[in-house]
């Protein structure tokens, strides 16, 4: 891959993308190409197609997506669905349309059956049904994984799909209203040991089973996408290790430092009770993550410290 080649990262100021940009700078990348949703809406085929047709991108990588945990989802079904699939077509149909060699495209492991084997492989795709609270996002994101492997197969394009486990890390959203568990849980603790170890109330039992990746790896695993021919459509990314939710609680409250009570609230519900990536695939390629949970952690509560007015003045 030549260092000037045009690549264009679609949702560059998210946390995925963002952190895929600092690594391809660092890396020595200059040709790099982002544009805000106010200044590009995915969602207008038209305005996409313009978009292209003027800049041209060599390589896309697609790490735009409207993402949310359980409440989100639940609550707003029809754009989870609509939204994902105007952003990520128009992406590929594009790209696809004005001859882009390389595509990658992210996704999410929630494409996966809910009761399906553990760990969870590529090849179990479609086998089953999914988990109803987050079902809407994973079918555009299926969506999407299928239009790369038609592409690969119709015509021998190098498109190709990574699918990461639950991400974390430096620009998280920590939003209770729409944020995924880890950041979540980060905020309530701390803003609880702030308002002196209050008691921290959580969803569920605690005993789902839970992978996570550090969104700098994910990065990594981009890069070597991006360097590399992979001879497969589709690739799952993340640590080949998970822990409950109760003991994933046990080490945010201890980072922030928070000192109370954890209440969990059975009443609420667990979604997918476990899911763990097999992994195999890109560790035989030679790819491995290099974060490890602990450290993540720290690295994402100090960021979040620094940001912190962002979020403090809004209470729920």
């Amino acid at each position: 891959m030549n260092k000037n080649t045009k690549i264009y990262i679609a949702g560059h100021r998210g946390m995925v993308g963002s952190a895929i940009w600092r690594l391809l700078e660092l890396k020595g990348y200059t040709n790099l190409l982002g544009k805000g949703s106010k200044e590009l809406d995915l969602r207008s085929q038209s305005a996409v197609e313009e978009f292209f047709e003027h800049e041209k991108p060599e390589v896309v990588i697609d790490a735009a997506a409207r993402v949310g945990g359980i409440l989100a989802n639940n609550d707003f079904p029809y754009q989870f669905l609509m939204e994902n699939l105007q952003i990520q077509n128009n992406l590929i149909d594009t790209a696809v349309k004005t001859d882009v060699k390389k595509f990658i495209f992210l996704g999410s492991s929630c494409i996966y059956p809910k009761f399906a084997n553990q760990p969870l492989k590529e090849d179990y795709l479609l086998t089953d049904t999914l988990e109803p609270t987050n079902e809407w996002y994973a079918i555009a994101k299926i969506a999407g994984v299928k239009a790369c492997q038609s592409i690969r197969k119709q015509f021998g394009k190098d498109y190709v799909s990574l699918m990461p486990t639950n991400l974390y890390g430096v620009n998280d959203n920590f939003d209770l209203k729409s944020s995924h568990v880890l950041p979540a849980m980060i905020r309530k603790f701390h803003e609880a040991k702030l308002d002196g170890n209050t008691p921290v109330t959580l969803w569920g039992t605690g005993t789902p089973l839970r992978e996570f990746l550090f969104v700098d790896d994910l990065a990594n695993a981009t890069l070597f996408a991006l360097e590399n021919i992979l001879p497969e459509h589709l690739y799952n990314v993340g640590t080949g290790e998970d822990l409950t939710i109760n003991d994933l609680a046990r080490i945010i409250q201890k980072v922030t430092g928070h000192t109370g009570k954890i209440i969990w609230d059975t009443s609420k519900p667990d979604g997918t009770p476990r899911k763990l990536m097999d992994i195999s695939r890109m560790h035989a390629l030679g790819w491995k993550h290099q974060v490890e949970l602990k450290d993540g952690i720290e690295s994402t509560y100090e960021w979040f410290l620094k940001n912190e007015g962002l979020y403090k003045q809004v209470k729920y």
